[in-house]
């Protein structure tokens, strides 16, 4: 019998490896995400994980994609143009093949719906979050969050995270603001999107709904929320919306 082995990562649910197979604690939102995975992947895009079932602990089983993940701090092989290029198009594609369930299938997420519904949105797409091989972007994992919106909110978040669109006194920063301005511009580019007035503030407004999550996830209970306002990550969502919105028309302007 193979082995199991505990994986880094899995802030929010436990994650194990068994052989070729990631072992996870499963939610009501479980089986959207399985028929999502499943999708995705009849509709060509393989850098996903495949749904395999669920073990006899009823835990899900998915295929493992072997690889480095992205976690902070990002390796400045993982800062590049091409990574952050291969993000946009991966993304632009799992949008482009979800246009035909988005309206279907409203229900059993675990993260709630975003007006206007064009797309499921991965609801979390960031480094930490995709697999990577030789400095390239291989594939994309952690689905939990995933849900029927628009394609500029999941859009937002990304480029929050890929840009990445950070204070300086945050420590997965990197990159002058100059820098920021051009990946942000390269992100979109790479991405099609084509009308932008509105993206900027869409992202503002990413991180304030992140910070309000946790705002209101701690003082409804949890524990796990909790834990993460007293690691910093209330303070930073706080500083980095700061930033974005003192340097709003900078990034603005760069954009377009």
């Amino acid at each position: 019998m193979e082995s199991e082995e505990k994986l880094a990562g899995g802030n929010m649910t436990a994650v194990s490896r068994i052989g070729n197979t990631v072992r996870r604690d499963v939610g009501f939102w479980t089986k959207q995400v399985h028929m999502l995975l499943a999708h995705l992947r009849a509709k060509g895009i393989q850098e996903v994980p495949t749904p395999l079932g669920f073990d006899e602990q009823g835990r899900e089983i998915l295929t493992f994609i072997p690889g480095l993940v992205g976690h902070y701090p990002l390796p400045e092989f993982l800062r590049t143009d091409e990574v952050l290029i291969s993000a946009a198009r991966l993304l632009r594609r799992i949008h482009d093949a979800t246009e035909d369930i988005a309206q279907i299938y409203q229900s059993g997420w675990q993260s709630p719906t975003q007006e206007p519904i064009e797309v499921i949105c991965h609801g979390d797409f960031a480094p930490y979050n995709c697999v990577f091989d030789k400095g390239k972007l291989i594939g994309v994992i952690d689905f939990d969050n995933a849900h029927p919106g628009n394609r500029e909110w999941d859009l937002a978040y990304a480029l929050y995270r890929f840009a990445p669109i950070t204070d300086p006194s945050n420590p997965e920063n990197y990159g002058t603001i100059q820098e920021q301005c051009r990946r942000v511009r390269l992100f979109c580019d790479e991405y099609g999107l084509r009308e932008r007035s509105k993206i900027i503030q869409a992202t503002k407004s990413r991180i304030a709904y992140m910070a309000d999550y946790l705002r209101q996830g701690a003082a409804n209970g949890d524990k796990r929320l909790q834990a993460n306002i007293d690691e910093g990550h209330l303070e930073i969502y706080t500083t980095d919306y700061a930033y974005l919105d003192s340097n709003y028309e900078q990034f603005l302007m760069a954009i377009n």
